[in-house]
């Protein structure tokens, strides 16, 4: 089997170090695995005697596929300067999703457009991807017309500083906030990244826009509403969709218990729904209350889980890189 040289760029945060881990439990064809970090002044040795890079316009020298998580204003400086020497870039970062000669990829839902990129593909907004795998099968068989999605945003979307917000103020809720503008122990924010001129903030701006990109419908009506919550891992999602033809709770089941990079957990009766807790670690996608919207004709209701640093991030980096060796398409 051909063997590739990788490198993960912002290897020391919470994606890099996930990407890292998915490459090994997948058993990524890698030869050579580069661990770069941007934001430190000399090569230093991690504690677990990974032997971590400083980047210098030579890092890229040799490497077939670089996975990027540092940042969009890193992203926009290194990725040009990596794809120059050959690397095919998949980034994690909000800079290219919506430059048109950029494709933006979910495997699950759009893998041949992988086969237009030009040396850059962008991963998709953690809240996007699991939105979208869920809703790809339906689309399919039914068109969707318009989503309305509130999310329920884990504060490992925030990075560490979000995760340790909240366990420090968990345990002592007078513990100033930083990271967040109000405390989020016992609290939820409506309010993630920054607020735009139209109301909306950019998070939710970004899954109105990724979502007809991957879907290459601009015709579908997407409003969302993001809440950052006191959970450490795993992003949920409530998800109402109008469709051009009906899908009964039946179809939608039958439909989503068939799509790939989905798992339906659904009976009320029992207490059986998909939960943050459940999906933290796992790869999958799980969809759970399933019920026709009955003040519309055409509408389904679903709730949507799947963890963010996972699914929301490293994985569908690393299933990118995947797709681009089985199909030759480096």
């Amino acid at each position: 089997m051909k063997k590739y040289n990788v490198a993960i760029v912002g290897c020391r945060g919470a994606v890099g170090l996930e990407m890292l881990k998915i490459l090994k439990e997948r058993d990524f064809p890698y030869d050579q695995l580069k661990l770069v970090s941007t934001s430190i002044k000399e090569n230093t040795t991690d504690v677990q005697g990974n032997r971590i890079e400083k980047i210098t316009e030579d890092t890229f020298k040799g490497v077939d596929i670089g996975l990027f998580s540092p940042g969009a204003s890193v992203s926009k400086v290194w990725a040009p300067i990596a794809v120059k020497d050959g690397c095919v870039v998949i980034d994690n970062t909000s800079q290219f999703r919506m430059d048109p000669e950029v494709p933006l990829v979910v495997p699950e839902v759009n893998p041949e457009a992988i086969k237009r990129h030009k040396g850059i593909i962008a991963n998709p907004n953690c809240s996007t991807i699991q939105m979208v795998v869920a809703l790809k099968p339906l689309h399919d068989y039914a068109k969707i017309k318009r989503v309305v999605v509130s999310t329920y945003q884990s504060v490992s979307g925030a990075g560490a500083e979000g995760i340790t917000e909240l366990v420090k103020q968990s345990a002592d809720p007078s513990y100033p906030p930083t990271k967040f503008p109000h405390p989020i122990a016992f609290n939820m924010l409506p309010h993630i990244d920054v607020p735009l001129p139209n109301f909306y903030t950019k998070e939710e701006v970004k899954m109105v826009n990724e979502t007809r990109k991957i879907l290459e419908d601009d015709s579908i009506g997407v409003t969302a509403t993001c809440v950052r919550v006191p959970v450490i891992r795993s992003h949920s999602e409530s998800v109402n969709i109008e469709t051009e033809k009906k899908i009964t709770r039946d179809k939608a089941i039958e439909l989503l218990s068939g799509a790939p990079g989905v798992i339906v957990i659904d009976d009320i009766a029992n207490n059986q729904y998909p939960l943050p807790l459940d999906a933290a670690g796992k790869d999958d996608t799980f969809v759970g209350r399933i019920r026709e919207d009955e003040s519309i004709a055409n509408g389904l209701n679903l709730w949507i889980v799947s963890d963010n640093l996972r699914k929301g991030a490293a994985l569908n980096a690393v299933q990118i890189a995947e797709e681009l060796v089985k199909n030759g398409n480096l």
